[in-house]
């Protein structure tokens, strides 16, 4: 059986020793008063109710799924999940960083983040059911009229109402503008909607009173594409005017898909006729609203695979010192036993190195985003608000996608660890691999993300927000070029920064004269963008550890910062090379394949 021990000494390292986000958020007025001993004890209470009451949920929830009552539409979740979430309420989790105004605690976000990311590890398919509300969340609290917030908001807050975002239909995922979904304007400023949703994750359950379905949907008289489609929000269950619960509306579940893995959530086929609905925002302006959801969602789904690749590793890790198989082949380690623990084999230490070193990686730049959301909205410099939300925009691309790419790589490298225990289901490996398999696809493809990063992010404002990244890159460079200690983390970022330059120039000028240039890099492109990123917050953690270590702080935990990260920079890193020379290759060996493909 898996275990999960929450890494509380990393989370603090990344918080208070890199990013120092007490002093960051103090220039926030909502979180002037926010103290480190604070943020600490939060998360160390949030850890335990992780790790004890729903990482022993996981196995046996993936065992026995959700069930659908096809007569009345009714889903059920795993034995233990209702009484899990009831839990989770009374402990006000779901309000840990909800705005106050509707009974939310306030907390900074990359609290919530790092909560979240323990929440993953012990139970991604649990996790989803109050995560997808967080997103719905935002979206009301972004555009939402004051009614349809006094309405809804203190539910989703306290965690009693659950949200979802109801996007994709049978015939179109990315491609919304494809959708059939209709709307009909009734005369009290409702709104009839009927039509058909699959894939709507935690779309039924009967774990919350209500849920709340945030709805993509075309007016009788909407232009066609994505510039015709609104937003609106159907509830459940109506809601009375004095806040309870009244008829159902006309939306249920028409049934359960059933899936490669995160089982235990019921990811939902979603049946509307005539169910009553709101509008949020304007008409035709529905993707403003969505879009809040879905990089909250991207950033969230990133959070998934961070959260599997830390438990996955933690569980290979202790396997490799216990399970004894042949003899090192630098002699006997092991001389009481008949054979050597795995640890000792060079490769095995590479697969454990990788997901480790793609978790604290991961873990960095997940923090850094939540501080980023944070500044956007509420710091007091209107130049420091704009900077930060460009940067998030470049950023949630490469959260999405390189977090949940390299969490295949890592939860695939831990089950190979553990052999052929790894394929076997009690151990809890496999489950990992399969659970995060779903992280690649959903809140848009990795390949949409690297489109989204390259053409749009990228391309789309010459480079400008790319720089923006350059310069802290260079910043850093500038602040330790001279230190030889420091020599092995800073020429690798240095070198690759002056190179994106030419890189990016180079593809942008292709894709000018042929998009499919564009598409052709893009993927390629991202994952070079992405090790840049975390070549950045690698040498700034190196740089912490080495300035404890002269300090005379004697902590095996600095060390251990620094082995990893020149693991990092020395086997993952490098990965850049190839991506560039790949990705320069062009579109033509892809386009000009009618023959090989026909």
């Amino acid at each position: 059986m898996p275990t999960y021990t929450p890494p509380l000494r990393d989370m603090q390292f990344v918080m208070h020793e890199v990013l120092k986000v007490v002093d960051e958020l103090k220039q926030i007025p909502q979180h002037a008063d926010i103290d480190a001993d604070t943020i600490n004890a939060v998360l160390e209470e949030g850890g335990k109710f992780a790790s004890e009451v729903i990482f022993p949920l996981n196995i046996s929830g993936d065992a026995e799924g959700c069930t659908l009552d096809t007569k009345t539409h009714a889903v059920t979740t795993p034995k233990g999940f209702k009484e899990a979430y009831k839990t989770y309420i009374d402990g006000g989790w779901a309000a840990l960083g909800c705005d106050p105004e509707f009974g939310g605690q306030g907390l900074p976000l990359v609290v919530n983040g790092m909560f979240y990311e323990m929440l993953n590890s012990a139970n991604q398919a649990w996790t989803m059911y109050p995560g997808l509300t967080h997103g719905a969340y935002h979206a009301l609290h972004t555009y939402g009229t004051p009614e349809q917030q006094q309405t809804y908001l203190h539910k989703m807050t306290s965690g009693e109402w659950t949200g979802t975002m109801c996007l994709t239909e049978p015939h179109c995922g990315t491609d919304l503008g494809l959708m059939r979904t209709k709307a009909e304007p009734q005369a009290d400023g409702t709104y009839k909607i009927t039509g058909n949703k699959i894939f709507i994750s935690a779309g039924e359950h009967d774990m919350a009173d209500n849920i709340i379905h945030l709805v993509l949907a075309r007016l009788p008289d909407a232009p066609p594409g994505i510039k015709g489609v609104s937003l609106f929000v159907v509830p459940k269950f109506h809601v009375n005017k004095d806040g309870s619960l009244g008829e159902r509306n006309g939306i249920y579940c028409g049934g359960l898909e059933h899936k490669m893995g995160i089982k235990s959530n019921a990811t939902a086929q979603i049946v509307m006729e005539d169910a009553i609905g709101t509008m949020i925002g304007q008409p035709n302006k529905g993707m403003q609203g969505m879009f809040v959801m879905m990089n909250s969602a991207r950033l969230g789904v990133g959070n998934q695979s961070l959260g599997l690749t830390e438990v996955a590793f933690q569980n290979a890790l202790a396997y490799a010192k216990d399970r004894i198989q042949m003899r090192s082949l630098t002699g006997t380690k092991a001389k009481d036993k008949p054979a050597d623990p795995i640890i000792v084999h060079p490769d095995v230490r590479k697969m454990l190195l990788t997901a480790k070193a793609y978790a604290e990686g991961g873990r960095m730049l997940q923090a850094y985003c939540a501080m980023l959301l944070e500044k956007e909205h509420g710091h007091a410099d209107e130049k420091v608000r704009k900077d930060s939300g460009e940067l998030l925009a470049m950023l949630t691309p490469i959260a999405k996608a390189f977090l949940t790419d390299n969490g295949h790589i890592a939860t695939n490298a831990c089950m190979q660890v553990f052999g052929g225990h790894g394929f076997i289901k009690e151990w809890g490996m496999e489950q990992f691999v399969r659970d995060n398999r779903i992280n690649m696809i959903y809140e848009g493809t990795n390949t949409i993300q690297s489109l989204d990063l390259l053409g749009r992010k990228i391309l789309g404002n010459n480079g400008a927000t790319l720089k923006k990244f350059g310069k802290l890159v260079g910043a850093l460079v500038a602040e330790e070029g001279v230190n030889e200690k420091m020599a092995e983390f800073i020429t690798p970022i240095a070198i690759l920064g002056e190179q994106m330059t030419k890189f990016t120039t180079e593809i942008g000028f292709k894709g000018f004269q042929n998009p499919d240039e564009v598409g052709a890099a893009a993927v390629d492109y991202l994952r070079v963008a992405g090790h840049l990123v975390f070549g950045y917050f690698f040498a700034r953690m190196a740089q912490v550890a080495l300035r404890e270590i002269a300090a005379g702080n004697t902590d095996p935990f600095y060390v251990a910062k620094l082995q990893t990260a020149r693991f990092y920079f020395s086997k993952l890193f490098p990965e850049t090379a190839t991506l560039m020379r790949t990705a320069r290759t062009g579109s033509k060996v892809l386009m000009d394949t009618d023959a090989a493909l026909a």
